[in-house]
């Protein structure tokens, strides 16, 4: 009976056996710091966390559980990033971002995507796990590497799978951002283009490439370009053209005349005496400039189209301006007025 009942009380006092306080292993902060502050059960335990220190630190709160097996290293609120990681590594080594979350990264939306997709091998399984982000399998032949940290597919690859479902204005915003800020090229898109012979959209996708590679950066540029300038035979201005002190939206070089087309910001405000500033300027070097918003150029192209052929006119163009359906449509109102 005694040696039973010490054989208990040696089971209880090394149940109660206090462990010492082990620090974080510094390989294990450094990859912390990479992956956004975001490790996985079996990194922290790889790279020599010792079992007893994980559950104390969670214990404490030191380090909060994002989902099963996957931990933020710091007391704080996790962020975006932090919550892209953890999907990334719920995925398994080969996940990447995809769709908005990819984008996003890329610096081609701006909004950080409340549901973030994640990529994962079409071999594998995929994940079902509780929140804030939607595994999908890749096929293997559309597989690329993935680039950057945290993983995500390349921009033109990233472009064409959001073009898939995107709305079109959208669209037209994300593809002249990308182009602008050079993360890629008209180009480039267009190689991507090629090696999806199954792509939806591909027609209009086409056309976007052509208008992007014309200059047009923002919807209401290619809408302007489209349906302004294209649809009625107009002469095909200079796109983002540089004057001292001033970046016009489209130049028409020999005749003089400018226009600036308002998008929904930047306009107001500050922005309006920037306007002014720079039309003031315009005007001083002998050219005139005409200033359309987005409610012209979509609602009326028709009328915007003869009212910068009139001004056209004046300063030298030969013309004719070639009316559309929409023209035909609506005539003999006073287009130019």
């Amino acid at each position: 009976m005694r040696l039973g009942g010490g054989s208990a009380a040696a089971r209880l006092a090394q149940s109660r056996t206090v462990h010492p306080r082990q620090a974080v292993p510094p390989e294990l902060l450094r990859l912390a710091a990479y992956q956004d502050r975001v490790v996985s059960r079996e990194q922290a335990l790889g790279l020599g966390l010792g079992r007893h220190a994980l559950i104390r630190l969670l214990g404490e709160e030191a380090w909060r559980p994002l989902t099963r097996g996957v931990y933020c290293t710091d007391p704080a609120e996790p962020d975006w990033r932090s919550w892209a990681w953890a999907g990334l590594l719920v995925g398994g080594d080969e996940a990447r971002l995809g769709g908005a979350a990819a984008g996003h990264l890329h610096g081609i939306i701006e909004e950080p995507p409340a549901v973030i997709t994640v990529l994962v091998p079409g071999s594998g399984g995929r994940p079902r796990i509780a929140g804030p982000w939607d595994f999908r399998r890749e096929q293997p032949g559309m597989r690329r590497p993935g680039r950057g940290s945290p993983p995500r597919t390349g921009v033109e690859d990233t472009l064409l799978d959001l073009a898939a479902t995107a709305e079109l204005d959208d669209l037209i915003g994300w593809i002249g951002r990308a182009v602008q800020l050079r993360r890629t090229t008209p180009d480039r898109l267009r190689a991507a283009l090629v090696r999806r012979p199954r792509m939806p959209r591909r027609k209009l996708l086409g056309e976007l490439l052509d208008d992007a590679a014309a200059g047009a950066r923002s919807p209401l540029e290619q809408h302007y370009l489209r349906d302004v300038e294209r649809a009625h035979g107009l002469p095909i201005g200079t796109r983002q053209a540089t004057l001292p002190g001033s970046e016009i939206d489209v130049w028409y070089q020999a005749y003089g005349l400018l226009v600036e087309l308002d998008g929904h910001r930047g306009h107001d405000g500050a922005g309006r005496f920037r306007d002014l500033r720079r039309d003031n300027r315009s005007t001083g070097r002998g050219l005139a400039t005409l200033r359309y918003g987005y409610g012209d150029v979509v609602g009326s192209p028709c009328r915007v189209a003869h009212q910068l052929a009139a001004n056209l006119a004046l300063r030298g163009w030969p013309g004719p301006l070639t009316p559309c359906e929409g023209c035909r449509a609506i005539m003999p109102v006073n287009l130019a007025g």
